[in-house]
């Protein structure tokens, strides 16, 4: 079984990304992300750190606003007024939010245009109708892994395990627009392997750890793993049994080291999309 190394395809996709900042810089555009924290979380907290790291690195301006214990109208009045700034070219706003507050709620009040995370219904909406459209980075990811190790998609049967707007119904949508045979399943799926077990891809993407071994991958499948599960120790487990696939699987993503690292560098690629207008 092969470890697909998103650390090495997160280097190639940010050596672009650095040349096209440069030209845009070099033309007087300076591409800039303001990244809203609406939390004290700390594991927010060092994947912001980690995004503004990454941006310096880059030539990206990060413009972190942090907002501990704001309340919805404050946070509405100040997405709406990064919105309308034209020196902010990409917008993201981290999780957790306020109590009562939704994601899908806050992101409606972050401009399409600049919604480089895919926050706002529309631009799920404009996915979904196969119109120009910011999808979440961590779906675009699941797309981008499987391109640049030459996985073929058009006709291919993929299975993805999770529905949820931020990764598994966009993360379909994108696979659909390859041209291959999705199927989603989700936590009321009846007999989950039998489903799973049909897919030449299998997306895990329902954030509970190890749920899925060796009985739920077709033989030689190509597994992309999106969960990020926190252990005891403080590291973090998939939400597949990667030991358990590895006599099964054909190739399989890492956690951590293979999804998010591309997440991070397709966000940021999106910066410079927005900033090009």
């Amino acid at each position: 079984m092969t470890l697909i190394d998103g650390r090495a395809i997160s280097k190639a996709i940010l050596e672009t990304v650095t040349a096209d900042v440069e030209a845009l810089r070099a033309a007087g555009t300076t591409p800039t992300l303001a990244i809203v924290v609406p939390t004290d979380d700390e594991a927010t907290a060092w994947y912001v750190r980690s995004i503004v790291r990454a941006a310096e690195r880059v030539g990206i301006t990060a413009r972190q606003i942090d907002l501990h214990g704001t309340t919805a109208p404050e946070l509405i009045t100040e997405l709406a007024a990064l919105s309308a700034d034209p020196g902010v070219h990409g917008i993201i706003c981290q999780t957790p939010l306020p109590k009562g507050v939704t994601l899908d709620q806050i992101g409606q009040h972050i401009a399409p245009a600049k919604d480089v995370d895919g926050a706002n219904p529309e631009s799920l909406g404009r996915l979904a109708a196969g119109l120009p459209a910011f999808a979440p980075a961590t779906a675009q990811a699941v797309v981008e892994i499987l391109q640049r190790e030459q996985v073929p998609l058009a006709g291919a049967d993929v299975v993805v395990v999770g529905r949820s707007n931020v990764v598994g119904k966009p993360a379909a949508l994108l696979l659909l627009a390859e041209n291959a045979t999705v199927t989603i399943c989700h936590s009321r799926t009846r007999d989950l392997a039998a489903h799973t077990r049909q897919g030449e891809v299998l997306v895990a993407a329902v954030g509970r750890a190890k749920m899925l071994g060796a009985d739920h991958v077709r033989p030689g499948a190509v597994v992309i793993d999106v969960g990020t599960n926190p252990t005891e120790d403080g590291g973090l487990v998939g939400d597949v049994d990667t030991e358990a696939v590895e006599s099964v699987a054909a190739a399989i993503t890492p956690v951590p080291g293979g999804v998010g690292p591309v997440t991070t560098a397709l966000l940021l690629r999106n910066v410079v999309t927005a900033a090009r207008g």
